[in-house]
């Protein structure tokens, strides 16, 4: 296993992220209690010394099962991470009921990582009111000792990340990504990475192999990839491309059984960057995977000929997220920050738009299918 420090302590390259974890007759809130054990028993013998639940994962489940899987093991032994749920704003105005109660769901008497939840468009205004207190309690849970290291996790754009770092930048000890070689061009996590770069936080990982999606390339599409490096698997050049970044401490996988922890355990024996071609190669895959969406250049010409006021290379962008994606949260989340008279239903067809794209996007179209995958 590879390992990285951060701050003295020996971290696992490779952490286990337990959103992904096996279920019972495919119900997502049922956690196989006796097979995730069995993962965490391998994972932990194979060097693995990382873990990564949260409040909303599992439908509530993942924290009570992996806290009484690791209550077999000494407490010095793994890492443990947390989050604080504000992706959901019922919850501002409860972070020290959930941590309680997280400490408890997880048989813990204090949190080795603990991350203020998806920073984003939604919640930004509330995780930075004061009148929460988020992360003045935080803080004082970490001088307490029942919270080592404080960071937070974005699935925001880049102004909200930038904003958020600007306002809580000086208390936050690393920063939690989605990152792979789709979306370092496709949501220019490029931008993100060199931002938090530049702020010199540490790098986690989340979505390293974009939800499976990047385990299961078609043959087209891994064969390039197989003449530059024929022993490597496929999923595992997810994780180079990785490995070639800076900052990159830990990096999250959510696997589901014994076979992907496996497959991912054996990757994570050996530090591999990738050589200049063969990073060059994967960017242009991940090009190449997302060339169905629409190629919006954000001009913006089409803006200021919107009757209705759309933010529309906002909405291209995240109406290409969510067709790629095949659904997800992420483009509903942005959405729900966005008025609802500027939605893609807010759209009327007048095809003002249309006429001054120099892409010659058939935007109305875009806004009508939007809209209707939404509903």
């Amino acid at each position: 296993m590879i390992y990285k420090d951060f701050h003295g302590l020996r971290l696992s390259a490779l952490g286990m992220g337990c959103m992904r974890l096996p279920v019972v007759n495919g119900r997502d809130d049922q956690v196989d209690q006796t097979a995730t054990e069995e993962m965490v028993a391998l994972a932990m013998e194979q060097g693995i010394n990382y873990f990564d639940t949260a409040w909303g994962y599992h439908g509530g489940t993942s924290e009570t099962a992996i806290g009484k899987a690791l209550a077999r093991f000494p407490r010095d032994r793994f890492y443990l991470a947390d989050k604080f749920p504000g992706y959901d704003l019922d919850n501002l105005d409860k972070v020290e009921e959930i941590f309680e109660t997280q400490l408890k769901k997880c048989q813990v008497d204090y949190f080795d990582f603990y991350l203020i939840h998806n920073v984003c468009e939604l919640n930004i205004d509330g995780y930075l009111d004061p009148r929460y207190g988020i992360l003045d309690y935080l803080l004082r849970q970490k001088a307490a000792g029942r919270i080592r290291h404080l960071g937070f996790s974005s699935h925001g754009a880049l102004p909200v990340l930038r904003r958020f770092l600007d306002a809580c930048g000086d208390y936050m000890e690393f920063c939690q990504l989605q990152l792979n070689y789709v979306d370092w061009t496709f949501q220019d996590c490029k931008s993100r990475v060199e931002l938090v770069t530049q702020r010199r936080i540490p790098l986690w990982v989340m979505e390293p192999l974009r939800g499976g999606r990047l385990a299961r390339l078609t043959e087209e599409e891994a064969t390039p990839l197989r003449t530059m490096r024929p022993e490597e698997p496929v999923p595992a050049w997810a994780f180079r491309f990785l490995q070639t970044i800076p900052g990159v401490t830990v990096t999250l996988s959510g696997m589901s059984d014994l076979t992907q922890l496996k497959a991912n355990i054996e990757t994570f024996r050996t530090e591999a960057p990738l050589e200049e071609a063969e990073w060059e190669a994967l960017v242009e895959l991940g090009r190449r995977m997302t060339a169905s969406t629409l190629p919006c250049t954000a001009c913006r010409y089409c803006v200021s000929h919107c009757p209705q006021g759309l933010d529309i290379p906002r909405l291209l962008e995240l109406y290409n997220e969510h067709r790629f994606t095949g659904g997800g949260f992420i483009a509903p989340m942005a959405l729900s920050a966005i008025p609802e008279d500027k939605r893609p239903g807010a759209c009327v067809g007048c095809r003002s738009c249309e006429a001054v794209c120099p892409q010659q996007l058939k935007i109305s179209e875009a806004m009508a299918d939007f809209q209707a995958i939404l509903a």
